[in-house]
């Protein structure tokens, strides 16, 4: 008798090109809404998929959800670290790259600070780490130009964390307050993402007004 051959399941072999339709469709959503108002159905519905393959790529929401925040963090800090790292470079030439890096990134991905600052509210400490933002931009040549300037009486004396909000705060805040800024000027989005990039030219300006030593 011929003993039987016994089928063995094999896992299907998982797919680059599925596994990043379904993060990027997963980043829009997410973006959108946050952690706790996204389904993994919606997520599924913007990958054009079917639920049962979402959860064979990623087994769960958080599990998801933990690649695209971290991987949206990394993106956030890398536009950042040309400028704060590149010694030849002089501060108010790293305060304009900072800023353009910004605003070009914002512009793409508009989404992105309304995310970050409600997950932020959520898990500060344990984000923050994630990002490894204080030891980069603490130890950062930057902020080594920024200390030499002041002790050379060329930069007002401050706290460098003054200079840093008042630098996220005229990039970052117009995105936040986009509806309300269109609404308030009659702006299509396209004349409110010219907008943005006149501030490419006058955040520097501004900056460099608050750094400047009396």
């Amino acid at each position: 008798m011929k003993k039987e051959m016994k089928q063995v399941k094999t896992k299907p072999a998982v797919d680059p090109s599925t596994e990043e339709k379904i993060k990027n469709a997963a980043r829009i959503i997410f973006h959108k809404k946050g952690f706790s108002a996204t389904r993994t159905r919606d997520i599924a519905e913007e990958a054009g998929i079917n639920l049962a393959l979402l959860n064979y790529y990623f087994r769960s929401k958080e599990k998801l959800f933990d690649i695209i925040m971290l991987e949206t963090l990394q993106g956030f800090l890398l536009s950042l670290l040309p400028a704060l790292n590149i010694e030849s470079t002089s501060l108010e030439k790293k305060i304009e790259a900072i800023a353009g890096n910004y605003i070009d990134l914002l512009t793409a991905e508009p989404d992105i600070p309304l995310f970050i600052m409600s997950e932020l509210k959520a898990n500060p400490n344990e984000l923050l780490g994630k990002m490894g933002i204080k030891e980069v931009l603490m130890r950062s040549h930057f902020i080594k130009q920024f200390q030499q300037g002041i002790k050379e009486g060329k930069i007002v004396p401050m706290n460098p964390l003054h200079f840093m909000m008042n630098l996220m705060g005229l990039t970052v805040f117009p995105f936040i307050a986009s509806p309300m800024m269109k609404g308030l000027g009659n702006l299509t989005d396209k004349e409110y993402n010219e907008l943005m990039q006149q501030r490419k030219l006058l955040i520097p300006t501004w900056m460099k007004a608050i750094l400047k030593a009396k």
